[in-house]
């Protein structure tokens, strides 16, 4: 079986940025150089025919390249724990647009369409267990809250197959495909 997912890889200079506000919170996993991108449609498990099906449809999905900017940080977890730091990406239009098309191609070739809300982020860090939130967690978020970057374009919608390991996730790109 293959676990995949579609995603955004941002250019070096924002991962780098991102390395920078990657601090100060006990427990935090903080994603690898090679870990951070902006997911566009989890796929999950799927054997090899399917993964071929997959890549094909991908193959069909034109859209613009996409110029965004990071914008502020957030949280995901609930009843008072958190589970994950993100980045926002703004504008969040232009990318709900082209998860919509990669949900639609992907359910043209048999699987389930996304019933998530979608929120374009970039995960920078695990939490260990649904750490609560104090102290540490919320001064991360308020010296954080101002995130910005200068313009920057996503030029390739890519194919990742995830590896799940001792140490977390290493993520492998399979294919990819320009945006123009």
């Amino acid at each position: 079986m293959h676990r995949l997912f579609v995603a955004l890889r941002p250019p070096p200079e924002i991962r780098d940025a991102l390395a920078d506000v990657m601090d100060d919170v006990p427990g935090a996993r903080w994603q690898d150089d090679d870990q951070l991108h902006v997911t566009v449609r989890f796929i999950g498990a799927v054997d090899r025919p399917v993964a071929e099906d997959v890549a094909a449809a991908l193959a069909g999905v034109h859209a613009p390249a996409l110029d965004v900017t990071l914008s502020g940080v957030g949280q995901f977890g609930q009843r008072g724990r958190s589970d994950a730091l993100w980045a926002g990406i703004a504008p969040h239009e232009p990318l709900a647009a082209l998860h919509r098309k990669v949900d639609q191609a992907l359910v043209r070739v048999g699987l389930e369409p996304e019933r998530r809300a979608y929120l374009p982020h970039l995960t920078v860090a695990r939490l260990s267990r649904g750490l609560h939130v104090g102290p540490e967690v919320d001064a991360w978020l308020a010296r954080n809250a101002g995130l910005t970057s200068p313009t920057f374009t996503f030029n390739h919608l890519v194919l990742y197959e995830s590896h799940l390991g001792r140490s977390g996730a290493s993520y492998e790109p399979i294919a990819r495909w320009p945006l123009a």
